[in-house]
Order: C-alpha cells, then structure tokens, then sequence
C-alpha cells in the first residue's frame, strides 16, 4: 500500500474506534503527516496489553506507515511523553463539534499533531490558538505548525494564558474544575473538552473524567464523554475540592453532572462539587437558556 492509502485506511480505523461522527475529522486524520509530528523513527509505541505489562515496543525502520495504527507514540520516553491514541483524542475533538471558521483554543498541544488535525477542521477561515508549557515541545509545535497560517503556539501555561473568545477549547491536561477564566472565554454557544481528574501515582499525572461543557445563554451545560488518564495541567489543582472531587468519582455521582453553577448558591443536593464561584452540579441549566440556545 502507498503512503496515501496506509492514511486513508488509519482514518478509517480512528471513524471506526472513536467512533467519529463528522467527516471532516475523519478527513483530517487522513491528511495530517503524523510522522512529521513525532520525531525520527524508528519510535517506539505505547504498550497497552495487560498481559504483557508496561513500556514501549520499537517499530522495525523508519517507514512512516509505521505510526499509522490506532496507537501511542513516544515523544520523549525518559518522561513517557506520547503522542495520544488517536481514537481517543478524535473522540474529543469530534464531540467539540468544530465548524469551518471557528476559532479553537488547545490547552497542552504538545508537538502540534492533534493540533493540526483542528487546524485542518476550522479551516483557513478559521484560527487555532495553542498554548504548551514545556518549552522543548512548544519549539517542536512551532516548526512542525509552522505550515498552518491559521495556528499560533505560545510557550506559557495554559492557567496564565488568555487565548480571547473561542468557540471550541481542548482543554488536554488535567484540572480538578474548569477554570473560571476558560468559561469566560467561551462564546456563546461554545464548547469545552476538560479533563476533570484526581492525583495518582506520581503527582503529575491525575486520572478521572473528561466532561464537555457548552455555554448557552451564560449558563453552562455539561456532561460526562469518557474515562481519561492524564498529566495534570500546571496551576489547575485546586487541593481544596480535590477530596470532593474523589468522593463524587468514588461514588459515580460525578456522572450525574448536568451543570457548572457560577452564580452564589448555598450547597444542596444537587451540589457534587461545590466551591466558590464554580460549582459542579446535577442541575439542568435553567430551561430558557437551553430554549433561547435552541433559537
């Protein structure tokens, strides 16, 4: 098979897995180079069977029909920094429900791939503005995104960063809540993928949930995608509500979120972790922001 149809078949491999439901990502996974994004071969792949442990196997050469499986690919082994599975980061970015023009915000872009594959969604009317707070990788984004005029990278963190008004946000690390900045910055009717976890093992990686939030007349909507494993975002732990967030984990009742609470509210039944000024809820949004959303 020639290159262009190894990409054409991954595609269809990540439509099948994820499972996508918009072509247009489908699309972009066929035409984004993922070797150019991952540093010279051979590399070496994410290991996922339970039968035969931990670590990385090495690809045979450098042909790059090699990176093209629903599979992780190291970027930098001695902090086992990978290039993420493709189905699940695609599932993310096809519930972001992206649309030609749009401008989209990526919290953690790392070397730029999934990145790229937005870029590729929102198109050249569009704008892709990312943020990575390892140096090393946000240079490596730069010159591998440096064919997409409608991609700027910065080397920040993502919690001081202000990415403007967006109408989608990858938000690709961890946080304990959505920070309140974020929210602000969502327009309306706007999207957010945020990894809402918990600390484990070594302190920089957490796991938990990812959970999409849609702004509808200024309030929040919100609703569990998927279970995630994840580094955690750098200034994104609250410690605070980090023992609340466990428990509703612990207890399943953080898939019963159906809101973030903003405005001032004294804790009741519907409160699964209630803080100060945010507020993850069981609670509808009220029904007429949802139907004036609907207009």
């Amino acid at each position: 098979m020639t290159l262009e149809e190894v990409r054409q078949f991954y595609a269809e491999e990540i439509r099948i897995a994820a499972p996508l439901r918009s072509h247009a990502v489908g699309e972009a996974f066929a035409r984004v180079p993922r070797e150019n994004f991952l540093g010279p071969g051979p590399w070496q792949f994410g290991n996922a069977s339970f039968t035969s442990g931990p670590g990385y196997f090495p690809a045979d050469d450098t042909d790059p029909r090699h990176v093209y499986h629903n599979v992780t690919v190291a970027l930098d082994m001695s902090r086992t920094l990978c290039n993420g599975q493709p189905s699940a980061i695609g599932y993310l970015i096809d519930n972001l429900d992206i649309q030609p023009g749009e401008r989209v915000f990526h919290l953690g872009c790392a070397t730029g791939y999934f990145t790229a594959i937005m870029a590729e969604v929102t198109g050249p009317s569009g704008q892709v503005v990312a943020c990575e707070v390892d140096a090393d990788l946000a240079a490596r984004a730069q010159k591998n995104l440096a064919g997409y005029p409608n991609v700027t990278v910065h080397t920040v963190s993502g919690t001081e960063f202000d990415p403007g008004p967006c109408d989608a946000m990858l938000i690709n690390a961890g946080v304990t809540v959505p920070l309140t900045g974020w929210l602000d910055r969502l327009a309306e009717g706007g999207r957010m993928a945020v990894a809402l976890t918990i600390p484990m093992g070594p302190p920089t990686v957490g796991k938990g949930m990812v959970a999409k939030v849609t702004r509808r007349a200024g309030a929040f909507a919100a609703n569990i995608l998927t279970y995630v494993a994840i580094y955690s975002c750098e200034g994104g732990r609250n410690p605070e509500l980090e023992p609340e967030l466990g428990k509703a984990m612990g207890t399943g009742a953080l898939m019963k979120l159906a809101s973030i609470r903003r405005e001032p509210h004294a804790a009741d039944e519907t409160c699964i972790v209630h803080g100060t000024g945010i507020c993850l809820s069981s609670a509808a949004i009220p029904e007429a922001a949802a139907e004036q959303a609907g207009r």
